[in-house]
């Protein structure tokens, strides 16, 4: 592998970033939807099909075993406020072998798209 390739390994995200209509099509086809937000976030609305883990416990449930019990076998969009911490958990989950992604924009895109939320 020459030298631009390693600096392209090395600088390349190990998931993709979608838009609200991308995400809607992958949940379409099966894909799940984390909210990695605060349980406080959470309560103050959120999509209908989320399922809630906050980051910090994503981040300790791949601490050994992964105890998150998310399906490795399907794609997996991470959520949250605006779309940083969900990069760092699409970041996580993508080295631990899932099909990640990070909702561009979070909860704030979901909501500008007139998603649904409860």
């Amino acid at each position: 592998m020459g030298f631009i390739s390693s600096l392209k390994k090395a600088f390349s995200k190990p998931y993709k970033t979608v838009s609200v209509a991308e995400a809607k099509d992958l949940l379409a086809s099966g894909a799940a939807l984390i909210d990695v937000r605060s349980a406080e976030e959470w309560r103050s609305g959120r999509a209908p099909q989320a399922r809630h883990i906050p980051l910090d416990r994503l981040q300790s449930g791949f601490a050994g075993t992964n105890t998150t019990g998310i399906n490795k076998n399907k794609p997996v969009i991470a959520v949250c406020a605006s779309g940083v911490r969900s990069a760092s958990a699409a970041r996580l989950l993508a080295s631990q072998g899932y099909q990640a992604y990070s909702l561009r924009g979070g909860m704030g895109a979901w909501r500008s798209a007139g998603e649904p939320v409860r």
